[in-house]
């Protein structure tokens, strides 16, 4: 799950690490008054949507004045931004944020992430702030310093020296970058983020580090433990099926392609949208409907599936194990009386009760089901119904 800016500066505050003041608006009035409150005589209107290259897009504006302030706001307010991680469509923006300008003398990079290779957080700094830190790795990985942290010993101040080196820091700096670079890992380590972002982080005239972006991400299977956070979750921000999904107890997430995907198991979920690819195909979706699936679940996993006007097929690929393949069978005959199922459907069952699922999909005689007798198979005539060859 991800929040916004400014419900991540939220965060960052209660641990100690500096922020500048600021405050949310969802009108142009109410971005006024918070510029108002603010001790400040030079605001930054910044667009709240969860993508980055906000800034690039226009959704980043420094304002010299009151007026300025709630005209920017009145027109970033309902305007589709388009960035490089929103994808072609955008993100409408519902809320800004109006923060204090602040004096800035230097900026950085400075982030981290679980790294599942050493099974470890990683804390990253750059001296390449405000620029993307993906065009950083790919262009100057050089310019990154990274330290693995074993959270048996915690974050440790040569942990934070090894990165204030690595940015150039003076003595006198070192002090101030170590204690936020701390208290940036006890904010990671308690909320059970996956994910801090700070670019930029800068340093001011007095040699203060302070967060002038923030960006965080967390295990949704951690959330349970942090009501606060969970309760941060923007409905608006995500794509409606994979929330809708979610609330099932399914893992979907859309893609860009017209072959709607239905299997068991994640490993066999990337497996075949492989080999749809590899048959000239593209996957409309990852979806796992996992061991316990039951014909509520896998008929629901049809309605969002179509859903997609994207869709111009359905492969459904399930290795009977843990699931038995005639559960999945009289989910594919429910959600025919639910939804109608107005494309192809390719149905790949081996495992435990093919035979009886396959007996099942016969009586029914359904007419746009088609058998496949293996993965390859499958794939093959969900890629060709796809594109509308017999």
């Amino acid at each position: 799950m991800n929040i916004h800016e400014y419900q991540a500066k939220e965060v960052f505050r209660k641990y100690g690490v500096p922020t500048p003041e600021g405050g949310v608006a969802f009108s142009s009035e109410e971005a006024r008054r918070v510029a108002e409150d603010l001790d400040s005589d030079l605001w930054v209107v910044k667009a709240q949507i969860h993508a980055g290259g906000r800034g690039k897009a226009g959704g980043v504006k420094l304002a010299k004045s009151l007026d300025e302030v709630e005209e920017i706001a009145n027109e970033m307010l309902g305007m589709t931004l388009v960035t490089h991680q929103t994808g072609p469509e955008g993100k409408v923006v519902k809320k800004v944020y109006i923060e204090e300008g602040a004096d800035i003398k230097a900026e950085y990079y400075l982030g981290m992430v679980l790294d599942r290779a050493l099974e470890m957080p990683v804390m990253m700094a750059s001296t390449e702030g405000g620029m993307e830190i993906e065009e950083v790795a790919a262009k100057t990985p050089e310019k990154i310093v990274k330290v693995a942290i074993d959270p048996t010993i915690g974050f440790k101040p040569f942990h934070a020296r090894k990165l204030a080196f690595g940015l150039g820091l003076g003595k006198d700096e070192q002090k101030s970058f170590i204690k936020f670079a701390a208290a940036l890992y006890n904010v990671y380590m308690d909320n059970d983020a996956e994910m801090i972002e700070i670019n930029p982080l800068i340093k001011t005239g007095e040699g203060k580090f302070i967060a002038l972006d923030a960006k965080m991400g967390f295990d949704d299977n951690a959330l349970y433990k942090h009501h606060e956070i969970a309760e941060m979750r923007d409905l608006d921000e995500e794509e409606p099926t994979e929330a809708e999904a979610k609330r099932h107890g399914l893992s979907y997430i859309k893609l860009d392609g017209n072959v709607g995907c239905m299997v068991n198991g994640a490993g066999l979920a990337m497996a075949t949208m492989d080999i749809i690819k590899h048959e000239g195909g593209e996957p409309a979706n990852f979806l796992d409907v996992g061991g316990a699936a039951n014909p509520d679940t896998v008929a629901k996993g049809f309605e969002i599936i179509l859903s997609d006007k994207n869709v111009k097929s359905i492969f459904v690929n399930i290795f009977g194990g843990i699931v038995r393949c005639d559960r999945v069978a009289n989910g594919i005959l429910e959600a025919t009386k639910r939804v109608e199922v107005s494309v192809p459907v390719v149905v790949r069952l081996d495992g435990t009760n093919a035979i009886e699922a396959a007996e099942i999909l016969r009586n029914a005689n359904i007419q746009n089901i088609i058998p496949a007798t293996d993965l390859e198979d499958g794939a093959k005539k969900a890629v060709a119904v796809a594109k509308g060859d017999k």
